[in-house]
């Protein structure tokens, strides 16, 4: 069976147990790794620090990623997953509460596959994660995993 993590990364603990929940609600019950900051992300996606030593053949099948982080902003680590052979082709959302244009052209310039911006409501917040849990993890035909 093949695994398919959701990396959440995302600093504000409400957005993240809203996402958790909407998540739930919407009966996606893949592992999700929640990284509280750019680093932690990074950390995890390349297997530094306190995930030294993780399974890099073990990589999520998606990226939520928020923009507005601390330590290493969402923008950077976007940059860093786009340079790096091992992650450049990982689907990464950007999930912000972000409307300024800027951000959105920076986020598809670096590489993002899409800029999705939370809404104020939980119903449609629960709603838009619905519809990314459904396109990214049944619908889209993800890479094939190397052994």
């Amino acid at each position: 069976m093949i695994n398919k993590t959701i990396l959440l990364v995302e600093d504000n603990p409400d957005d993240v147990d809203l996402t958790l929940h909407a998540l739930k609600k919407n009966n996606i019950k893949n592992e999700i790794v929640v990284a509280n900051d750019g680093t932690e992300a990074l950390d995890f996606l390349f297997g530094t620090g306190k995930y030294l030593g993780r399974d890099l053949t073990n990589m999520p099948t998606i990226i939520l990623l928020d923009l507005k982080l601390p330590k290493v902003d969402g923008l950077e680590v976007l940059r860093s997953i786009r340079t790096n052979e091992l992650t450049k082709l990982l689907p990464v959302v950007i999930l912000t509460s972000s409307n300024e244009e800027i951000d959105i052209i920076n986020g598809y310039s670096l590489g993002a596959n899409s800029y999705v911006r939370k809404p104020v409501d939980f119903n449609q917040f629960a709603e838009a994660v619905s519809h990314l849990g459904l396109y990214w993890l049944l619908l889209n035909e993800g890479l094939p995993i190397k052994k």
